[in-house]
């Protein structure tokens, strides 16, 4: 099932910078080939479900290797039946809207 889906990680327990946490997860999720699209509180990807879901565990993992004791997360997810939509689609629909 292909899917969209936002993740926020927050590592706990690391001090206040957590650029080089969040920065150690891009390199994983363009393996996953998630085509990530980092932004100001998260990243969005897409892909297969077990794809995203896979890549994700793997980021946690990576983020606890590099030393957070905790790691928080939020996970949004979406999918559609009618027709592939991509993160693109989404965003040009909504500038589209708005001209």
């Amino acid at each position: 099932m292909k899917v969209t889906a936002e993740i926020c990680v927050i590592p706990l327990g690391v001090g206040l910078s957590v650029s080089r946490y969040i920065a150690a997860c891009q390199p994983i999720l363009e393996a996953w080939h998630l085509k990530p699209q980092l932004h100001a509180y998260g990243t969005n990807v897409e892909g297969e479900w077990d794809d995203v879901f896979a890549a994700f565990k793997e980021c946690h993992q990576t983020i606890h290797d590099l030393g957070a004791p905790r790691v928080h997360t939020t996970i949004k997810v979406g999918s559609r039946t009618d027709r592939p939509q991509t993160n693109d689609d989404k965003i040009a629909a909504v500038r589209g809207s708005s001209e």
